[in-house]
């Protein structure tokens, strides 16, 4: 059963390996090995941060939004999450979190959803959904292979009509979640550009992630 009671990890970061700094508005990518462990880590505090995963050696076998949500029978990202593909296997599993608040269903931001929301003049701001284009074509793939993501941190309260919005994020500097990966993934992140709506308290900020090898947390 998933938790959403936001709770601390060892903070031991002797045990993570490899260190990446997001800055703000930008994306990134990388490889998470079976058995490793991710944190991603709010560094200043109320940033959106859009999450993919596609299994490392088949990116056709991707995250579902869908399949995760009904394998946990809840709406949002917890402890005790398991990441689920489109296949229906066990991407990752969410070990930790000191936030309590993390969305998949809103989506990322884009021209298109920009446009709508805010009018013509947003037509051209930067998105969620331009970074993952880019990103993800640093591996072969295309706007085809975009699906549903994980906004890490973002606040989303649905109501029981259905009805959601984007309100302001409730995470604090230094917040973080963390993933171990049942399967070696590759994970995409952007690093959320949006200004006109208060998933960043509208002003993007820099992120952290750090990637903890087998070895190195085979005694954590």
């Amino acid at each position: 059963m998933t938790d959403f009671t936001p709770t601390a990890a060892s903070n031991n970061l002797d045990e993570f390996v490899q260190e990446y700094f997001i800055p703000a508005e930008a994306p990134w990518s990388g490889i998470v090995r079976k058995g490793q462990r991710i944190r991603i880590e709010d560094s200043y505090g109320q940033q959106a941060i859009d999450t993919l995963f596609y299994r490392a050696d088949d990116y056709s076998e991707r995250y579902s939004n869908q399949d995760t949500m009904r394998e946990q029978g809840a709406a949002y990202i917890g402890i005790g999450t398991r990441i689920i593909s489109n296949e229906g296997n066990v991407m990752l599993k969410m070990t930790a979190d000191s936030c309590g608040r993390h969305d998949t269903s809103a989506g990322a931001c884009s021209c298109e959803s920009n446009t709508v929301r805010f009018g013509h003049s947003a037509r051209y701001l930067h998105s969620c959904r331009d970074n993952f284009v880019l990103e993800v074509m640093k591996h072969g793939m295309s706007k085809r292979d975009i699906v549903p993501n994980i906004n890490f941190f973002m606040n989303v309260p649905i109501k029981p009509n259905g009805e959601m919005t984007i309100v302001d994020g409730i995470s604090s500097p230094g917040d973080y979640v963390e993933l171990v990966a049942e399967m070696d993934v590759l994970c995409v992140i952007s690093n959320c550009p949006q200004i006109n709506n208060p998933c960043n308290g509208f002003d993007p900020t820099p992120i952290r992630v750090l990637i903890g090898d087998t070895a190195s947390l085979a005694g954590a």
